[in-house]
């Protein structure tokens, strides 16, 4: 009996550096594989948050601007509703540059507009 005991244990002891390489192995070809999971699964991901946004801002300016440009073309050029429309735009681009500009400079010149 000693001698299948001994047996068995110099098989298990040979087996354990194999089957823990193999194991080893196993984990390490497992993570490999969840990263490149996870990466398809990112680059999916925004590729499709990236076609809704492209989507919903086309569709909204699509609906804005298409019925504005329509409603702009139907109005007859010279009468009180377009020239309305033009003082009332220009009174707030005024009003804007008021705002978003300092007072006039001491040289009483008109300041200039700036983006920043």
């Amino acid at each position: 009996m000693s001698e299948t005991n001994a047996g068995m244990n110099h098989d298990t002891a040979s087996a354990s550096p194999s089957t823990l390489s193999l194991v080893s192995r196993a984990a390490q070809d497992g993570a490999a594989d969840a990263r490149e999971a996870a990466a398809r699964t990112w680059d999916s991901t925004s590729l499709f948050v990236k076609r809704f946004i492209y989507t919903s801002c086309y569709t909204i300016s699509y609906g804005v601007v298409f019925p504005s440009a329509f409603l702009a073309r139907s109005v007859p050029k010279d009468n009180a509703i377009v020239r309305g429309l033009i003082d009332g735009a220009e009174a707030a681009m005024l009003k804007v540059d008021e705002l978003r500009s300092p007072a006039l400079d001491s040289a009483g010149s008109e300041p200039s507009l700036s983006l920043a």
